[in-house]
């Protein structure tokens, strides 16, 4: 077993990539880091441009971008890990998911209209 929950990273200046983490901590035992807060050794096990997207930090693992909101998904909501799991077997599955989310961090000023919570970066 981990010596720590997965740790999703996200951009603490954002009002939506807040909604969403908190969404993922409520829902889990997944700690949440802010860009703003991330240790050196978080730091060093994430891409150089890191803050182009999401992580999930595992014990064993880094998943970006739409990986990282699926396995963060997974782990709140057991029962979507089969799905995900068949999912991942389909052609194109992880073009689309990496095209939607790509699509959301584009547009998150409009969907911090429909959902934000106060940015910790802002406080």
């Amino acid at each position: 077993m981990s010596e720590h929950p997965p740790r999703l990273v996200f951009d603490d200046d954002c009002g939506f990539c807040t909604w969403c983490a908190h969404f993922a901590e409520r829902h889990g035992d997944v700690e949440i880091v802010g860009f703003s807060e991330l240790s050196p050794d978080q730091l060093a096990r994430l891409p150089a441009d890191y803050e182009r997207s999401a992580h999930l930090l595992t014990a064993d693992a880094v998943y970006s971008g739409g990986a990282a909101i699926e396995r963060t998904l997974a782990h709140d909501f057991p029962v979507l890990e089969p799905i995900f799991a068949v999912l991942r077997e389909v052609p194109g599955y992880e073009n689309l998911r990496e095209r939607l989310y790509r699509w959301g961090a584009n547009n998150r000023d409009l969907l911090g209209k429909i959902v934000r919570d106060e940015p910790p970066a802002r406080r």
